[in-house]
């Protein structure tokens, strides 16, 4: 499939088909979801990847309040046969930059104007909705609530030192792909978003 018709066809998907992922679709998204760039290749992500109905089953049960009475988003979401969680390691970034080459002598967050560790993980996640959509499969990126991080840490043993960034179903699309959600509000036109050389 052409770039341009992939990113077309990105939407989020909130509704799948039983119909299981084929393991080695998923690892070529995650292989793929692997080469975002990171500052100073400090490679600070991790993909917590859950495919088991099993695994699913806890995911929601530990981030989300009813996983028995779900409202219509998670009734379509919890259809999904893959939960892929991303996750920032900003450790990995203060110990590069304190390396030699980078010519900082210490671990001081101060110095980063943005959070390259969530931005570089999110970059990560974005080329993973990317490169399911060309396998012809769907995706959706949502948000883990932050009251229910650590009953998500517990249920799946993952370190203080990676933060969930969010997380991202992966499945076969249905005719109905559930709610619509904020998409329905429209797309900002190109003259709303770009200014050129002053605001």
């Amino acid at each position: 499939m052409e770039f341009t018709e992939v990113v077309r066809r990105r939407r989020m998907v909130r509704n799948y088909s039983s119909e299981p992922v084929d393991p080695e679709v998923l690892h070529r998204i995650l292989a793929q979801a692997q080469r975002a760039p990171s500052a100073g290749f400090s490679q600070g992500f991790a993909f917590l990847v859950l495919d088991t109905p099993t695994d699913v089953r806890r995911f929601w049960e530990a981030t989300t309040d009813s996983p028995d009475d779900p409202d219509s988003w998670l009734r379509g979401m919890t259809t999904a046969p893959v939960v892929v969680v991303p996750l920032s390691h900003k450790d990995a970034y203060l110990d590069r930059y304190a390396e030699p080459d980078k010519g900082w002598t210490d671990r001081d967050e101060a110095r980063w104007p943005v959070p390259y560790w969530h931005i570089d993980t999110g970059m990560a996640s974005m080329i993973m909705l990317l490169a399911t959509v060309d396998e012809g499969l769907g995706a959706c990126f949502f948000g883990v609530p932050p009251d229910r991080i650590d009953a998500f840490r517990d249920a799946f043993g993952v370190p203080a030192t990676h933060t969930p960034i969010g997380a991202v179903t992966i499945g076969h699309r249905t005719t109905d792909t559930g709610p619509r959600g904020s998409a329905s509000r429209g797309r900002h036109t190109l003259a709303e978003v770009v200014h050129r050389s002053h605001w």
